[in-house]
């Protein structure tokens, strides 16, 4: 017979093992295969391409030609950070006339790490102090509009 206690800390363990199971989370828009296999390129256009396959997940940020179908599914445990385990972009070129170019497949073994710069980008104007940022928010979202040395403030005309 289970006694209270050893219920308790049988339950606790499965808690925990429960707990460390890893949490698969898919993500993206990534086409179906045959709604793929329709694309015809050199005949299917923009519209055509967008009632095949929805809506891309990103269009090229330089040049609207080229569409991204991305899927990303991963596996996390607990806190730790999560492992991809598949990937796949789905790229479709268009000509100048809006006519399906070009279609590739890329996987997870074409994926690039890509580290970020970790230096500060520099940006043109004047750094506040804290006290700055403070009294030049004051008053600025009054009736008046204008912050407390700007227009309408107590620096400002009239006063």
């Amino acid at each position: 017979m289970m006694t209270k206690k050893s219920f308790l800390l049988m339950s606790a363990c499965v808690a925990l093992i429960s707990a460390c199971s890893p949490m698969v989370d898919s993500r993206g828009n990534l086409p179906d295969d045959d709604a793929v296999l329709q694309v015809q390129p050199g005949i299917d256009d923009r519209s055509q391409v967008a009632k095949l396959l929805g809506s891309p997940s990103t269009i090229a940020p330089f040049n609207d030609k080229t569409w991204y179908y991305i899927s990303k599914k991963t596996s996390r445990v607990a806190f730790w950070d999560p492992t991809v385990l598949d990937q796949e972009v789905l790229m479709v070129k268009f000509d100048d006339s809006g006519v399906v170019s070009d279609m590739k497949v890329y996987g997870l073994e074409d994926a690039h790490a890509v580290t970020p710069d970790p230096n500060e980008t520099p940006t043109s104007g004047r750094e506040l102090t804290i006290l700055q940022q403070l009294l030049g928010n004051l008053g600025r979202f009054g009736s008046s509009g204008g912050s407390l040395f700007g227009p309408g403030g107590l620096g400002g005309p009239g006063h």
